[in-house]
């Protein structure tokens, strides 16, 4: 989807500006266990070096055979669309989901065509919708579980949808059907593209983009207030993990320069420069703790540890440039997303799992259709098989 990017590592989350039935398996026919199989998993428990995860995942479809539909929830409202007061057409009509987000009691369903509604599971009504003004399309939501608040981030048509607003949205007065009473955010940045804004929820930080002036802030999520900025016209691009930031800066002819960051204080913990192949465009480079995974057109994936400088590599015919990553910081491992397909690495340079009868919907995926469980032994992912969902997991050593 044109300028709307979702960062995949943890749940931190970015948002560009824009320019202008079920497969069964392992089960009897009535959803309960038979005796070899009850047999199997529990010794399977006992000799697992890891014996709860192994546990988990190897009952993880029996954890899912009792679940029904309890509920359906409709966005479109032929009463709102005759007598609301928005002016764009395009927010009346029925369009697809492209963002789901439960927090407390209340589900936000967020529409292709940027009209977000609110309904409550006690009551299993909508309670209203979260377009405040007329001309208001929304781009993205984000629970901000820190103060019990829902963003939304948003353009307008009298700014030709080009620039971004931050508002936040107490979930009271959501539930009590006022959206109205939600405050602005981030009023003094101008989010234009290429402008973003990202979300952090792990470190508990927000991270601002001004291109008009070439300016990074960073926000605590608990109360807005600026930390620090990163005022430098050479930085290209900032990557968040826990605890740190990566800074990346223009490259030169035969290297790239690179800092990184405690994210607390915008200290400079280390500053070194990483050696690339001239005249060959960086496919991608990203942070996961202390290693770096750096990616060139035709060349090997390089994995270097900026402790050490220990570099490993995997080739070039294994590796290819994923549209997509997870980091899964419980089992030091990482997901790569390409075409329709799921594989699964150490830092060791290994494929430690490839998901082979997966086939994603969506081709170049977009980590919106991915939930993996808090334990990280579960993958819930939209598929094309037999039946649109799949329930994946690993075998020990996968997730």
């Amino acid at each position: 989807m044109e300028g709307r990017r979702i960062s995949a590592r943890y749940s931190s989350r970015r948002i560009v500006a824009s320019k202008g039935g079920r497969r069964r398996r392992g089960g009897s026919s009535n959803g309960t266990l038979n005796h070899n199989s009850i047999v199997n998993k529990l010794q399977s428990r006992e000799i697992s070096p890891k014996p709860h995860r192994a546990f988990a995942t190897t009952t993880a479809h029996q954890r899912f055979t009792t679940m029904r539909l309890v509920q359906e929830y409709d966005t479109h409202d032929r009463k709102f669309s005759s007598n609301s007061s928005i002016t764009l057409p395009f927010l009346m009509k029925r369009s697809k989901l492209v963002e789901i987000v439960a927090a407390k009691n209340l589900v936000f369903a967020l529409c292709h065509s940027g009209l977000c509604a609110a309904f409550s599971r006690d009551t299993n009504e909508r309670i209203c919708f979260l377009n405040v003004s007329p001309d208001e399309v929304i781009r993205s939501l984000f629970y901000n579980k820190n103060n019990d608040s829902l963003i939304t981030v948003s353009v307008y048509a009298s700014e030709n949808f080009s620039s971004l607003k931050c508002r936040s949205t107490g979930i009271e007065y959501i539930r009590r059907g006022r959206p109205d009473d939600g405050f602005p955010l981030f009023e003094s940045e101008s989010l234009k593209w290429p402008g973003f804004v990202e979300f952090d929820d792990v470190n508990g930080k927000v991270l601002t983009y001004s291109a008009q002036d070439s300016v990074y802030k960073v926000f605590d999520l608990k109360n807005y207030t600026l930390l620090y900025s990163i005022s430098d016209r050479h930085v290209q691009e900032i990557k968040i993990s826990p605890g740190i930031m990566l800074l990346i800066f223009n490259r030169n002819s035969g290297h790239i320069p690179l800092q990184i960051l405690s994210i607390e204080d915008g200290t400079v913990l280390k500053s070194f420069n990483h050696l690339l192949h001239r005249n060959k465009k960086v496919d991608f480079i990203e942070q996961f703790n202390e290693k770096l995974l750096v990616k060139q057109e035709n060349e090997n994936l390089q994995i270097l540890d900026v402790r050490n400088a220990e570099l490993t590599e995997i080739s070039r015919t294994e590796f290819m440039t994923p549209s997509a990553f997870i980091f899964l910081y419980e089992n030091q491992l990482f997901l790569t997303f390409r075409n329709r397909t799921v594989s699964v690495w150490n830092f060791r340079g290994e494929l430690v799992t490839s998901f082979e009868d997966h086939l994603l919907w969506h081709p170049d995926c977009n980590t919106n259709n991915i939930y993996i469980t808090s334990d990280q032994d579960l993958i819930i992912s939209y598929c094309r098989a037999d039946s649109d969902v799949q329930w994946l997991e690993g075998n020990g050593n996968a997730l």
